[in-house]
């Protein structure tokens, strides 16, 4: 199911799959629950899904904290897989939190499609 050690890999297999806009349709979702008013063109390439998040992360990380909190829990992200990222390098983090909750939500979306 998931394929890939980032997030350009595990979006790969997404494509591999044809779940892009599921995926994107499952992040505008828990963006919405998580009351951020952001959300992903669903035609949207999965390098541009990819840097947009990478950006919206970082602006809730060092501008809405709370709500970067709040969607991580929305989200349901590992707290456990959270807390192995090395901090020492900004944007290595960024790509890292993206990388959880993209697979997160790939997750989310694979299990549906399976049922």
């Amino acid at each position: 199911m998931l394929a890939g050690k980032n997030s350009l890999e595990l979006l790969k297999s997404v494509e591999t799959e044809n779940l892009v806009v599921k995926l994107i349709e499952q992040l505008n979702k828990d963006f919405q629950l998580a009351n951020i008013n952001e959300e992903f063109k669903l035609n949207i390439s999965v390098l541009e899904l990819k840097n947009n998040l990478d950006s919206l992360l970082l602006y809730l990380i060092t501008k809405k904290y709370d709500d970067y909190l709040n969607l991580l829990y929305r989200i349901d992200v590992s707290e456990k897989e959270m807390a192995t990222i090395n901090n020492n390098n900004l944007v290595g983090t960024i790509e890292n939190i993206t990388f959880l909750v993209l697979k997160r939500e790939f997750q989310k979306v694979w299990f549906k499609n399976r049922t």
